[in-house]
């Protein structure tokens, strides 16, 4: 995944510098106390240094250090190293848990990482190098509905790897969030989170890890009658991502919110996920993963909120499928920009949401196989669906005057295009993919896997198969639908089927939701 500072938009980003206050509804925000003219990007530019207090890790191969000493291998102190990392262990039987051998580690593996734990609440400052290893925190069971538990992860000059696990986890902190379904709403505050990332300004941080297939606890595990398959288990462990909690989290750039700290995430599986609530509001984030790029995973309540910075996701599918954003509830962006690209063979969207995706604010371009339902009444968006998949393309959409009011690359391939902007404002625009003027007509509703709006159905992309190591086949798709999928909300049921003689080069947008057929 290469870095890009996206200087090519012609636009100014929105940044929410009024963050988030308390676990409950979104306080009032505040005035953008940017320069007058000046963009979010310019001014992240210009941030100096900061300095970070609290407890400063430095990671080495050969050495780690903690405030100037060597790590203690007390496990009563604060900080402590060990060679006690949760893996998913081959050689086991079924009953051991959902695995297959390509989850599976040795135990050799698994032993030449190093895990640094937290145990107590702080700031702690990461730096340097650790080729095989992890940090984790854990509080301890209790600490879930300790207000006091909390763990500020300060990342500055972070390079870590892990190839068995997550390599920056979570486990025990305070709660801020409630898992109750009844009460579940969008609005959520995450500021007393009890996991928290700053990414400091100016530093570069390298996180590439793996996950934990899920591990059953053991004594919980029920057998059918024939004792051949496992027909009831608790978990013990199940860990998707490369940067994992299993608490609400909360990721910024920089002491004051808005600083220009780099996180480059590489995942063999998903990228960066919490099981309850995850807020962004700063920060430049790159992520590269194997299944979805971002992903909260408590059903109908998780909330992903988007409030600033720059969030750029490339899902390569060596999973063999994976949305951008994935939210098992909510998706909330107020701002920032977030470009988002799902696998490119599989039946995913850029921005994914169960319970609704709402668009305030910011700069979005999605590319994906499908659609998720975005709701009316935030700021005004347009969907583009193409009968033939796009790869490699170069979009740019202009307004009537010929400025670019959104530009981006997007590498994968994909047949649906998902943009939104503070600049799209009625009009007449233009949509190009590199030096072609492309055309198309407007409809109704919704798309599916290469179909028109609001059909399933379509070729797979051409000259689009699975990676290597996915078994060289394409994932079946049952009548028209690919495996795994569910069919697309259809903001429009009903569309009708597009008159290829009225399609023209003018898309006129309206305030609201727009939809295209591109032909």
């Amino acid at each position: 995944m290469t870095m890009k500072r996206w200087l090519s938009l012609g636009v100014s980003a929105l940044l929410l510098t009024g963050l988030l206050t308390g676990c409950g509804e979104t306080q009032p925000k505040e005035e953008d106390s940017r320069p007058e003219g000046k963009s979010l990007m310019a001014v992240e530019l210009d941030q100096t240094a900061e300095t970070y207090a609290g407890t400063q890790i430095t990671l080495s191969d050969t050495a780690i250090t903690v405030d100037g000493a060597a790590i203690a291998k007390d496990e009563n102190a604060a900080v402590y190293a060990a060679n006690d990392i949760v893996y998913y262990e081959s050689g086991k039987d079924f009953t051991y848990g959902e695995g297959e051998e390509k989850d599976a580690h040795t135990k050799e593996e698994a032993d030449a990482h190093t895990v640094v734990h937290i145990t107590q609440p702080g700031q702690y400052v990461l730096s340097g190098k650790l080729s095989k290893g992890q940090i984790a925190v854990d509080l301890g069971e209790e600490a879930e509905q300790d207000p006091h538990a909390v763990v500020t992860l300060v990342l500055n000059g972070l390079d870590i790897t892990c190839e068995v696990a997550p390599a920056v986890i979570f486990y025990n902190v305070y709660e801020c969030g409630q898992k109750e379904e009844a009460t579940a709403t969008k609005d959520v505050d995450t500021s007393k989170a009890g996991a928290r990332v700053i990414l400091a300004n100016n530093s570069d941080n390298r996180v590439n890890g793996s996950y934990v297939a899920r591990i059953y606890k053991p004594g919980t595990v029920e057998l059918s009658d024939d004792g051949t398959e496992v027909t009831d288990a608790k978990k013990l462990h199940k860990y998707d991502a490369a940067f994992y909690s299993k608490m609400s989290m909360e990721i910024q750039g920089g002491n004051k919110g808005n600083g220009n700290g780099k996180l480059s995430i590489k995942a063999a599986n998903e990228g960066l996920d919490s099981e309850l609530h995850l807020t962004i509001n700063g920060g430049d984030i790159a992520i590269e993963s194997g299944n979805d790029g971002i992903n909260t995973n408590e059903d109908n309540i998780s909330v992903t909120t988007v409030n600033g910075g720059r969030l750029v996701i490339t899902v390569n599918g060596a999973t063999g499928e994976g949305d951008g954003i994935d939210s098992n509830g909510w998706l909330v962006i107020n701002g920032g920009m977030v470009l988002a690209q799902a696998c490119g063979f599989s039946g995913d969207a850029g921005i994914d949401s169960d319970k609704g995706i709402h668009i305030n604010g910011g700069i979005v371009v999605a590319t994906g196989n499908m659609l998720d339902r975005i709701e009316n009444g935030g700021q005004t968006h347009a969907v583009f669906t193409c009968r033939q998949s796009r790869k490699n393309s170069a979009i740019q959409l202009k307004n009537a005057q010929g400025d670019v009011v959104v530009s981006h690359t997007v590498v994968n391939a994909y047949t649906c295009l998902v943009v939104s902007s503070p600049s799209l404002t009625p009009g007449d625009y233009a949509l190009w993919d590199g030096a072609e003027q492309l055309k198309g007509t407007a409809t109704q509703g919704g798309m599916g896997f290469g179909g028109a709006p609001g059909e399933l159905g379509g070729e797979r992309p051409e000259g689009m198969e699975p990676p290597e190591g996915f078994g060289g086949q394409r994932p079946e798709r049952p009548e028209g639908l690919p495996e795994g999928a569910t069919p697309p909300s259809r903001p429009g049921e009903g569309a009708q089927s597009v008159d290829d003689s009225t399609a023209s080069h003018v898309f006129t947008i309206v305030t609201g939701a727009n939809y295209f057929q591109i032909v």
